[in-house]
């Protein structure tokens, strides 16, 4: 099965982000990935509701909205309400993460975890069968353009035996410092969904690079 495409709009061009959107829509891409960042739960502040409500006029794509905010749960309904399809939290920014999940899926929205470098996946023993997919941090969140951690594919590894063992439907997603040279073994070892920033919008053909992303698994 060939992956899911989740280009970051992090790091396209926020002064031509109506092309940049429109572009997405004609790649091979099957999500926008939508970083938003508090400047407290990672040391960086991105956008908010009213740069994603811009997004989702020109999106024609599903909008994975990744919540680096410390107090997640306070937003939900509000960034249900400016598009987000899937809306993942941190494990390490929120409380109560079963009720987080819950109050995800009351909006309609599909459900996501989000795990740092450092956070084991056996963490999330007692609440995988409520989640519609993990994001795996491959790099420390916050910025852009970090070199990829080589630990993440033990980690995809463990978690991808932790779902099944649970009889789980949730997808692996991988975010940071992914390209075309690891993403081919990301995939082996059990990863879903692939998240590309810088090395989607820096490249000379975003659609080709986009389309050899999609094409890893073959």
């Amino acid at each position: 099965m060939k992956p899911l495409i989740a280009p970051s709009v992090l790091a396209s061009d926020f002064a031509n982000l109506q092309s940049e959107v429109e572009m997405l829509n004609k790649s091979q891409a099957d999500w926008l990935h939508i970083d938003i960042m508090d400047g407290r739960f990672v040391p960086n502040i991105s956008f908010g509701f009213p740069v994603m409500e811009a997004i989702r006029r020109y999106a024609q794509k599903p909008m994975d909205v990744h919540l680096m905010i410390v107090e997640p749960e306070q937003y939900i309904e509000q960034f249900r309400a400016a598009g987000a399809d899937t809306i993942t939290v941190h494990f390490e920014s929120t409380t109560h993460l079963h009720r987080t999940l819950q109050q995800i899926k009351a909006t309609g929205a599909k459900a996501g975890i989000a795990l740092n470098p450092h956070t084991s996946v056996h963490l999330l023993e007692d609440v995988i069968v409520d989640a519609d997919m993990v994001l795996l941090m491959s790099v420390n969140p916050g910025f852009g353009g970090q070199k990829f951690i080589e630990n993440t594919y033990r980690k995809i590894e463990s978690l991808k035996n932790l779902i099944i063992s649970r009889n789980s439907k949730a997808l692996i997603e991988i975010d940071g410092g992914v390209n075309q040279d690891n993403a081919p073994l990301l995939l082996e070892k059990g990863a879903d969904v692939l998240v590309a920033g810088s090395f989607v919008f820096s490249s000379a053909d975003p659609l080709q690079t986009i389309a050899d992303l999609k094409s890893s698994s073959n």
